[in-house]
């Protein structure tokens, strides 16, 4: 690192559990985020801030006033640009030496395959099933850990699928890709604007330390939160030896 990056990143390096190589091991690491939107803004924001090396956003929408209200990233001059191109814009005026690429496409199984061969970390911010599914099959195939968050109207929720690790479910362990579900979307239901804000950022949080294997992750633990109350809970949970995305065949 260099002396600017130093002091940038000092607060980060003062801490025994990150110091010098765990801030080395940041800017060398690489970040897939699938959706640029309300979960999405703060992860890539608070990823960025800390000097991850490389940030892969995947969203195929545009900004648009609405989106305004809690995705933090854009920014009303930005409306009608591409989220991504946007979201790009936002990322280098806090951290430009940050690496940005900036795919508007939607996150086909295609995609996934290329671009989570490619993470070190993958973060779900999307807002439908059917990719939560696509992006749990690539990240289990590759081996690579997810950390996966939601959030609609007043409830968040969020887990670490890592099946790297043994005994650790994945996605479809606690959400069966054939189970019938119905999609809630923020047009319909709304959402509370600093929900996302809290759930993005124990998204990224948890990214960070799977990145430093510190602490201890989310790894077979839902936790949901009641922001009405603020008040959170827990489910645990264990790979599903009949999971038929995880489950080993031999």
């Amino acid at each position: 690192m260099n002396d600017e990056q130093l002091l940038r990143y000092s607060r980060h390096i003062l801490l025994d559990e990150i110091g010098v190589e765990g801030q080395q091991t940041l800017l060398q690491s690489q970040a897939l985020i699938i959706g640029a939107g309300g979960l999405g803004s703060p992860v890539a924001l608070y990823l960025a801030s800390a000097g991850l090396g490389t940030l892969t956003l995947v969203d195929h929408d545009t900004v648009d006033l609405t989106n305004l209200q809690r995705q933090i990233v854009h920014s009303t001059a930005r409306i009608g640009q591409p989220k991504v191109a946007s979201a790009a814009q936002g990322l280098a005026a806090i951290n430009a030496e940050v690496r940005v690429e900036a795919i508007q496409q939607r996150a086909d199984a295609a995609l996934l395959n290329e671009r989570v061969a490619l993470a070190d970390v993958v973060l779900d911010c999307c807002d439908n099933f059917a990719t939560r599914q696509a992006i749990n099959r690539a990240c289990v195939q590759h081996g690579k850990p997810l950390v996966s968050g939601a959030a609609i109207g007043f409830d968040g929720q969020i887990s670490v699928f890592d099946t790297r690790r043994p005994g650790a479910p994945c996605y479809a362990c606690l959400f069966p890709p054939d189970s019938p579900v119905e999609e809630v979307r923020c047009a319909t239901m709304g959402v509370f604007a600093p929900l996302v804000g809290i759930i993005g950022s124990v998204q990224a949080a948890e990214a960070l330390k799977c990145l430093l294997n510190l602490g201890v992750s989310l790894s077979g633990r839902l936790q949901m939160l009641d922001a009405r109350r603020m008040e959170w809970s827990e489910i645990r949970a264990q790979a599903d030896p009949h999971c038929p995305v995880c489950a080993r065949k031999d």
